[in-house]
């Protein structure tokens, strides 16, 4: 899966999301980035690297394995697999938004 794949993915997933009003950067190291901002209607969806309330660094390989289900991310984290940066809280409403 590409970043671009990944990038529709999220856009997809965060615009069925209701409440969530933050900025999100998803890190996936020298594949690229995705970043977030729904604190604005329609969320901003760019490839920027701006300043986050919450940041999840892991590979783009960890990250499709999330979307579709087949990798926990309580299970990615703990294993090491996925950092998390910033407001913990943020990460777990993610975690309810990001899972199919």
């Amino acid at each position: 899966m590409s970043l671009e794949t990944v990038t529709e993915k999220i856009t997809s997933k965060i615009a069925a999301a209701r409440g969530l009003s933050a900025r999100v950067k998803f890190d996936f190291g020298d594949e690229g980035r995705v970043f977030v901002d729904t604190t604005q209607t329609p969320a901003a969806v760019s490839h920027a690297d701006e300043e986050a309330d919450c940041t999840l660094i892991c590979s783009l390989e960890t990250f499709e394995s999330i979307l579709s289900g087949s990798k926990d991310p309580n299970i990615a984290f703990m294993m090491g697999q996925l950092k998390i940066k910033g407001s913990m809280g943020l990460a777990m409403k993610l975690n309810s938004v990001l899972e199919d």
